[in-house]
């Protein structure tokens, strides 16, 4: 089955790395279909038809082909350096609306998009285009922070036990199968802090802890069993606290140079807001992030 990328470029530092790594991994795939997208602004489009409309025919065009040539320029320099055949299409809209239209208009089995663009201070205010896609798109997700110097090679997955995580899990390695995946599970004692409040005693909050990981570990070997991976690409880890510190603490302590982490799909609220969890990894992290919800569109 003929895989395909979706690579977003704004022509920004960060959008030419992630075009660089859309296209260090499709030519892993062979047969692999890369398009890279460029989308141009509908508002700058509406702003010269007010301030120039006498000009607005030929202005908005010149616009448009100035786009179409740099964005065929990019491409075929990226595919001078890499096998496998790579186009170029440039729309118009907004990212935030327009990508998530062309990606499932071209069932695009990956989605690539650098994590900050070049409106970095507006993005620190009203969220990132990567945030604000996430929350209308069911397809899978790369935000590339990083150059892409070499494949990925060791993967955390979050995993709490979900149906997203798990589908996450199998999309990445199905795309990144050599890599190795590390599943970490951040477990906490129900009412931990109402225990001590009441004075329970810290032997006590420990045996708690401790029935709590052992149970954790009784659930991933479950959770194991029921993934498209080879055990020999597996490791496991256990940690007491907030997953969303963790994982950031975690993805230094390991040299991780991607994250995955499922996402619960496309409910009214979830389209509003993004899990807190997903929202601090995205800010905060260093690496490479890849998020993917359980939906038919995800398997490749």
């Amino acid at each position: 089955m003929t895989r395909t990328l979706l690579a977003a470029t704004d022509f920004s530092a960060p959008a030419r790395h992630a075009l660089e790594r859309a296209a260090l991994i499709a030519q892993a795939h062979p047969g692999a279909h890369l398009t890279l997208a460029h989308v141009v602004s509908a508002t700058l489009l509406d702003q010269v038809r007010h301030l120039l409309p006498a000009d607005t025919g030929s202005l908005a065009t010149t616009l448009l082909a100035g786009a179409e040539a740099r964005l065929a320029e990019t491409a075929a320099a990226l595919a001078s350096r890499h096998a496998g055949p790579i186009d170029a299409l440039v729309v118009q809209g907004t990212a935030t609306d327009a990508l998530p239209v062309l990606a499932e208009a071209r069932q695009a089995d990956l989605l690539v998009l650098g994590a900050h663009g070049v409106h970095f201070v507006r993005e620190l205010l009203l969220g990132s285009t990567v945030e604000r896609v996430l929350r209308k798109s069911r397809r899978p997700l790369l935000a590339v922070k990083q150059r892409a110097q070499a494949p990925y090679r060791r993967i955390l997955a979050a995993v709490d036990f979900s149906p997203h995580a798990a589908a996450a899990i199998n999309t990445a390695h199905a795309w990144l199968p050599d890599a190795e995946i590390v599943l970490l599970h951040a477990f906490d004692v129900e009412f931990e802090s109402t225990l001590r409040f009441a004075g329970m005693d810290d032997g006590r909050i420990n045996a708690y802890r401790l029935q709590a990981r052992e149970a954790a570990q009784a659930r991933m070997e479950a959770f194991v069993a029921a993934l498209d991976v080879p055990a020999d690409r597996l490791t496991r880890e256990f940690v007491h606290g907030a997953p969303s510190i963790h994982i950031i603490e975690y993805e230094q302590n390991l040299d991780a140079d991607l994250i995955v982490m499922g996402k619960r799909g496309l409910s009214v609220i979830e389209e509003l807001l993004l899990g807190s969890v997903t929202q601090h990894v995205l800010t905060y992290s260093s690496c490479d992030v890849f998020i993917a919800c359980r939906h038919p569109a995800d398997s490749i």
